[in-house]
């Protein structure tokens, strides 16, 4: 008998698609909720202080971070899976960078003001690229 041939190395994923297991990003009573036929909130706003931490709700790779996209100020947005991406809007300090490997609960922005001056977190979960409601996937509290 012939030795086998060795098997090729398994496609590397960015991330891998897993059961994922939301936590809220950051401490602070809900301001507004998701509403999928108003533009304006497809997301949750969570009120809370100036500089407090914002962390990802869940592990992933950074795709964006920055101020480019209108109405959000300063941006994280996490890739997740093929699936799922979550985005976190009006940061005052942004703490990581494109490309960078975040687990669930690491820090990753200190809480900024909305365009209105009221401290809170715009955070956004999206799936297949369409925003879906947060709640639905974040623990009850």
């Amino acid at each position: 008998p012939r030795p086998k041939k060795p098997a090729p190395p398994p496609a590397v994923q960015p991330v891998p698609n897993r059961n994922l297991a939301w936590r809220w990003p950051a401490r602070g009573n809900v301001a507004s909720t998701f509403n999928a036929s108003d533009p304006l909130r497809k997301g949750v706003k969570i009120a809370g202080r100036e500089g407090s931490d914002i962390k990802a709700a869940e592990g992933g790779k950074v795709v964006y971070s920055g101020s480019g996209l209108i109405g959000y100020g300063r941006l994280i947005i996490v890739k997740h899976n093929d699936n799922y991406l979550s985005a976190y809007g009006h940061n005052r300090d942004l703490l990581v960078n494109e490309g960078d490997q975040v687990t669930k609960g690491q820090k990753i922005a200190a809480m900024g003001r909305s365009t209105d001056g009221k401290p809170l977190l715009h955070f956004e979960i999206r799936r297949n690229g369409e925003p879906v409601n947060p709640r639905q996937f974040l623990p009850a509290r």
